[in-house]
């Protein structure tokens, strides 16, 4: 197929919808006129997003040759967004046998194109010398190169985008420290590239000539060192010029949990990143133009990217964000049901409360739970209980909202992950801490039979072995004061908000 050539109506398919980069490529796909299927673990986790209406969401895992192949079915291009990013030991394995089912399955379904969104690598340095994270990366771009299937391999260095782990990594980093002791990688060369200019070269690769089957360098125009892009971060920002230390010690371990203290980024992900800015990443080429035009203004600039990223943030409307995608190794087990669960062991907490104030007012508040609005109790409890949870590896308290005011399904929140929303009626919350079992948070707003608001919580708790047990008996003593406190403070900002004394007075 020549460019442009009958592309139009293409028939799309998008692994990692759930993601950073997926959740937002699926409405430019269609806008541009394609159709998308997107194959999602948990297809509930898509039904908030604004495109959900528009387009297919069928259940699958990228790891199930038998449910990918389902998804191909009919599909002219298939976009690869996944990636073990975070997880454990084997992940090399896990992304390379998952790479080899979506190409094996996209030749036996014909389809034209895969498209798939790497990272770049320095040519300098031999793969087996990079980092497991961007070595694994760069094997999955060769398997697609070698298949049968014509590939496009994008490959990009930091992205900056509202939301992005290396934008909020970058903020949070800047904003936080105006005397930074820093990691030498400060002083690598680096080519950050805009995420809308990310999202033009993936929707403009569905429609390459079939001959062209190759790898891309894909960056902004500016060439910077992270140090460069942290004081730029400064002046776009309108704080104090901040003064930067390196220090060689600091290696990527050490680093990651360096970043993971300051940031919300936790430091499985950290991790990664840090290793990736060990090396200097700068475009070799710019061939992806002769396919993907450039118009004028584009690629974007490391300055006007960050405008746009913080006025995003600003205004709140960052669609996606880096935590978007679940936490690997994060439970995905059913929610105990009552009253005949047979799982085993199942500790509950409940409280109820009656509200003078509508049903309305009570659900804006709960809605708005998390973030900068706090949980209603005891914050220096909630604080320790997230600064263990670092320690140990976890996401933390700080992962905070992608929206102050609203919430859907799968939307991260603190060291939670919104499972239900029932708007009007009910807020669950499954738990991404680490513990030894599984948790749940439930918040729910109703009206009793004599018309008045009730506010009912309920936490439960499903131990893993005796250590589970003793966690939770050795928490209860708190709930008390956590719960207790939480399910007052709720229902008294409902009765002392702006609505209810409008209405009240």
């Amino acid at each position: 197929m020549a460019s442009g050539e009958g592309s139009a109506g293409l028939r799309c398919l998008v692994t990692g919808a759930s993601g950073y980069i997926g959740g937002r490529l699926v409405p430019e796909l269609l806008d541009a006129g394609h159709s998308v299927r997107c194959l999602a673990r948990t297809p509930g986790k898509l039904r908030d997003h604004p495109w959900a209406g528009r387009a297919e969401v069928v259940r699958g895992d990228a790891s199930d040759a038998a449910s990918v192949g389902s998804a191909m079915e009919g599909i002219d291009v298939a976009y690869y967004l996944v990636h073990a990013l975070g997880t454990g030991s084997g992940f090399e394995e896990k992304d390379r046998e998952a790479a080899r089912i979506f190409a094996e399955r996209a030749r036996a379904a014909g389809v034209r194109r895969i498209v798939y969104l790497g990272g770049l690598t320095p040519a300098h340095v031999p793969e087996e010398d990079l980092s497991p994270h961007l070595r694994s990366r760069a094997e999955v771009g060769r398997i697609f190169l070698e298949s049968d299937v014509p590939a496009t391999v994008l490959r990009a260095a930091v992205i900056i985008g509202s939301g992005s782990a290396s934008f909020e990594m970058l903020r949070y980093l800047t904003e936080r420290l105006p005397v930074m002791v820093t990691p030498s990688w400060v002083r690598t060369r680096i080519q950050p590239i805009a995420v809308r200019d990310v999202l033009r070269y993936l929707v403009g690769s569905a429609t390459m000539p079939d001959e062209v089957s190759r790898a891309f360098d894909i960056g902004g125009p500016d060439v910077v060192t992270y140090r460069e892009m942290m004081r730029r971060y400064a002046t776009v920002a309108k704080l104090p010029h901040r003064l930067i230390v390196p220090v060689p010690m600091l290696t990527p371990g050490l680093s990651s949990h360096w970043v993971g203290l300051v940031t919300p980024v936790p430091a499985s992900i950290a991790r990664p990143l840090a290793e990736s800015l060990r090396y200097e990443v700068v475009c070799d080429e710019h061939d992806i133009s002769r396919y993907v035009p450039d118009a004028p203004g584009t690629p974007i600039g490391f300055d006007e990217a960050l405008t746009l990223a913080l006025k995003r943030v600003k205004d709140a409307q960052v669609t996606t964000r880096w935590s978007s995608a679940a936490v690997p190794g994060a439970p995905s087990d059913p929610l105990p049901t009552d009253p005949d669960w047979a799982g085993g062991s199942l500790y509950t907490d409940r409280r109820e409360r009656t509200v003078n104030a509508s049903p309305q007012a009570l659900w804006r508040i709960v809605e708005g739970v998390g973030g900068e609005n706090g949980w209603y109790s005891f914050p220096l409890a909630w604080a320790v209980r997230g600064w263990l949870d670092r320690l140990v590896g976890g996401v933390g308290l700080r992962r905070g909202r992608r929206d102050a005011q609203r919430l859907r399904v799968g939307d991260s929140l603190d060291f939670w992950r919104v499972e239900e929303v029932e708007p009007g009626r009910l807020l669950r919350l499954r738990a991404e801490m680490r513990l030894p079992g599984l948790a749940w948070l439930e918040m729910y707003v109703e009206q009793d039979d004599a018309g008045r608001t009730r506010y009912r919580q309920r936490a439960l708790f499903h131990p893993h072995g005796l250590l589970g047990h003793a966690y939770w008996w050795s928490v209860s003593p708190f709930h008390g004061i956590v719960f207790n406190g939480m399910a007052r403070n709720i229902t008294r900002a409902a009765e002392q908000s702006p609505e209810t004394t409008a209405r009240n007075s």
